[in-house]
This record gives structure tokens, C-alpha cells and sequence, in this order.
């Protein structure tokens, strides 16, 4: 994975964050109520939580409406019944793309995920045709404002990480999944500008034609702004 490709993704999508904060924290609460449903209200007993909470907080999330939305969630009984769905296809130039949504309503959800493959030179694909290249593992990125990076590597690998690097003036920390949460807290107080469990291709995909940029950018827009989808993964090199 290229440190200066991935870095100018996260920076793409913080600034769409700041742009669409509303939006943001609208999937963010629906992946908070799921996990108080399914774990309770203690971020400290619910680790699903606690990476929920950390999310939100990066995305500049008040407290106070955290605080509101896991009241919310406990106290609503089965009023919000949202449930994890996962599609998958091939966008323009044959890049793989994964959609992560959070819906109550699966056949809406489905029909615009399609339409908008359709629309932007896509194809919506069966389950598992694109996920067999995408690997799980937990992505943490510091700014490197002048920190002791040796202090800092040390302090990853002991807490689990699995690898390491510096560029572009950031620090990009790889871990397994069931290693992040340790990881992340042995690294709380750091400028963290990004940390999540992501969905990492083995291989990327550059599109050279400027008609299929055009698409996947859009198509990447579509779907992005759907309140229902929580993560949109891909394997397109040059999105930058």
C-alpha cells in the first residue's frame, strides 16, 4: 500500500467531513445505536462502542451529542431497527468496489446501490466476487509534528501493531484487526488524524481514461452522500 496514496484518500474524505459534518453524524449515530443495541452503554465493556465514539469525536462530534444518541439508542426500545448490509461490484476500468450500509429498509438500500453502478458505469456484483482481495486491518494515522518516532513505533509495536511507516509528514500505523483497540488506546493523546479498521486492497487499479475518472469519482459522490452507507472501499490508485 502506497503511505502517499493512502494519506491523500484520508485527507479527500476529512475533507468531505468537514464539509457534510450534519450527514457524518447522522451515520455515525445510526452505527452508535447498533452498537448499544448489541453491546450496551458502557464504551468500556463495548469495544464496538468505543471505536464508534472515537469516530465521532474525529469528526469533530460534540459530546453532548454522543451522549444524546446512546441515551437515545437505549432507551428507544425497537424503535430504530438498522441493520448492517454489505454489496459489492466492479466500478469503471474495473476497479473493485465495497459499499458498508446501515439500513432499516434493505430493498431501498439495494435498489439505489444498484442504480448508481448502473448510472456510473458500473456493475453491482454477488456477494463475495471482490471482498476475496480486500484485507481487514486496523489503519491509524498520526501527524508527525515532531514527535520521537522510535518512541512512538515502540510504543505500537509493543501494543500489537504489525508494521510501521513514516511519509508525507504523517505516521501510518497497520495492525490486525482484533489488535486496533489496543493499539489506538496505547496511542490515546497523539494527533490521531485518522483510525479505523479498514478494508485494504492487495492490489490497486490506475485509471488512465479521463471518461472512467469522471465516473468513479462520481459514483464514489453517489454513494458517499447516501445516508445509508457507513464505508465505501476500493481499490482506485489515483483518486487524488
Amino acid at each position: 500500500m502506497s503511505g502517499h496514496s493512502k494519506w491523500k484518500n484520508i485527507a479527500h474524505k476529512k475533507e468531505k467531513t468537514d464539509a457534510q459534518r450534519a450527514k457524518i453524524f447522522t451515520k455515525l449515530s445510526r452505527e452508535i445505536i447498533v452498537a448499544v443495541r448489541e453491546g450496551g452503554t458502557d464504551p468500556n465493556a463495548n469495544s464496538r462502542l468505543k471505536d464508534c465514539i472515537t469516530k465521532a469525536r474525529q469528526s469533530n462530534v460534540p459530546s453532548d451529542n454522543i451522549k444524546r444518541v446512546i441515551e437515545r439508542a437505549a432507551g428507544s426500545g425497537g424503535a430504530e431497527n438498522y441493520e448492517s448490509v454489505q454489496y459489492e461490484g466492479y466500478g469503471p476500468g474495473g476497479t473493485a468496489v465495497i459499499v458498508e450500509a446501515m439500513t432499516d429498509n434493505r430493498n431501498r438500500t439495494a435498489g439505489e446501490v444498484r442504480h448508481y453502478f448502473d448510472k456510473f458505469g458500473g456493475n453491482l456484483g454477488a456477494a463475495g466476487c471482490v471482498s476475496w482481495f480486500f484485507d481487514q486491518k486496523g489503519i491509524l494515522v498520526i501527524e508527525d509534528d515532531g514527535l520521537d518516532e522510535d518512541a512512538l513505533m515502540m510504543a505500537a509495536l509493543d501494543a500489537g501493531a504489525s508494521d510501521v511507516t513514516s511519509a508525507d509528514g504523517v505516521i501510518e500505523i497497520e495492525t490486525e484487526p482484533d489488535a486496533f483497540s489496543a493499539v489506538r488506546d496505547a496511542l490515546e493523546g497523539r494527533s490521531l488524524l485518522s483510525a479505523e479498521v479498514e478494508k485494504v486492497p492487495q492490489n490497486w487499479v490506475t485509471l488512465t481514461e479521463e471518461e472512467d475518472i469522471k465516473k468513479m469519482r462520481r459514483l464514489l459522490d453517489a454513494l458517499e452522500d447516501n445516508e445509508d452507507v457507513q464505508n465505501v472501499w476500493h481499490n482506485w490508485e489515483n483518486e487524488e
